[in-house]
């Protein structure tokens, strides 16, 4: 087992939190690429916000005998990921940056793509791969991130393990048209 790193001594927190203050929570030790953290959370509110739109196009546009429950979910879904915008713009300012809300290059910075769907079917798997999208950028960000921004992992972690659940509802819909 190795020797656990010694703690920082008082004097010294105090002194280091006195300097650049104009850069807020972002302290001496912050210790990943801001600009790198910047860019990704740009795309995952880019993502976040693309996924929205066609949560909220697939609300209003689901049809058949399912429509009432999917929609719902469809409803639901763009609410969440609205909040998960929100969030991750909240964590761009804090760490200095500002959020990209432009909409002329918002499907450019988006993992996912925005694929309408024209049966509940298409804009089930549509939902889903874009989940399954977002759960793999989610994952990988994580770990990117590692021990170097705590704060930013435990957000990233938090949306994740909502897509994940997101993504299990979408499986779970598209088996009830197979049945």
């Amino acid at each position: 087992m190795r020797d656990p790193k010694p703690l920082t001594d008082i004097q010294t927190l105090r002194r280091r939190a006195r300097t650049k203050l104009e850069n807020g929570p972002v302290t001496e030790n912050y210790a990943a690429d801001r600009d790198a953290v910047l860019k990704a959370l740009n795309e995952a509110l880019a993502t976040e916000i693309v996924c929205w739109l066609r949560y909220k196009r697939h609300f209003f546009m689901a049809k058949g005998i399912h429509a009432e429950v999917a929609a719902s979910e469809f409803l639901e879904h763009a609410n969440t990921e609205a909040v998960h915008a929100d969030e991750l713009a909240a964590r761009i300012v804090q760490l200095g940056g500002e959020p990209d809300f432009s909409p002329d290059t918002l499907t450019a910075r988006s993992h996912a793509e925005y694929v309408a769907g024209n049966s509940l079917r298409e804009m089930l798997e549509e939902n889903l791969v874009a989940e399954r999208i977002a759960i793999d950028s989610y994952r990988e960000l994580s770990r990117y991130l590692g021990d170097d921004d705590p704060t930013t992992r435990t957000l990233i972690e938090r949306i994740l393990a909502t897509e994940e659940e997101h993504a299990d509802d979408m499986v779970n819909l598209l088996d009830g048209l197979r049945n």
